[in-house]
């Protein structure tokens, strides 16, 4: 993936990330040698890539897709990445709804519609991060994080500002996570790029 990046013109400091099972389950993994495991059929894959085109005032896009190594996904990961997916969305609606209406938000009240849909699903002690974190020039910005867990982030979501919203949901056995970028404008906001709507099949 490194040599696509190179490829296409782009940069990252780090990453990026492959993990399947328990790894998957680790919202905090990065691979090393020691500790990673082999990709094969009936693995449930998250991908975790992030990068920004070559110069100075380029900014980041960091994503989170996740895709199973078979030809019908699960119902357990299915279900799961349901869950996850309508947090996102949810979120997103909000800071939509918000910003055409010119109300002010801030990064706390994101974080708690994203979990609130993931509590209501009775998975709340499995979503253990953020969720989301401010994107710049440096992949984790010095903008307002959508964050009422790790911190109480009061900032506000202002116009030209951009973020992650990638709620998850983690077990031992694997991890489930869904990560789109949001830009805020003047009178809206909108994702900057695709939003995965189901887990990807990738066998044939």
């Amino acid at each position: 993936m490194k040599a696509r990046f190179e490829e296409y013109g782009l940069e990252t400091a780090e990453g990026p990330h492959a993990a399947v099972g328990p790894n998957a389950g680790d919202p905090h993994y990065e691979p090393t040698r020691e500790g990673a495991r082999k990709i094969e059929e009936g693995d449930l894959l998250l991908l975790d890539v992030w990068g920004k085109l070559k110069g100075p005032d380029s900014v980041y896009y960091d994503i989170t897709w996740m895709g199973y190594l078979g030809k019908i996904v699960p119902d357990k990961y299915a279900k799961m990445f349901s869950v996850v997916r309508e947090a996102r969305d949810s979120a997103i609606e909000f800071i939509q709804e918000n910003a055409r209406a010119r109300r002010p938000i801030a990064g706390w009240q994101v974080d708690r519609v994203a979990r609130g849909v993931i509590r209501k699903a009775g998975l709340a002690k499995y979503f253990v991060h953020r969720t989301g974190h401010s994107i710049g020039r440096d992949v984790h910005g010095a903008g307002a994080n959508m964050d009422d867990l790790e911190s109480h982030d009061v900032r506000r979501l202002i116009p030209h500002t951009c973020f992650s919203i990638e709620p998850g949901v983690y077990f031992p056995e694997f991890g489930i996570r869904s990560e789109v970028n949001v830009l805020v404008e003047e009178r809206d906001a909108r994702v900057t790029g695709p939003a995965q709507s189901e887990i990807l099949r990738l066998l044939a």
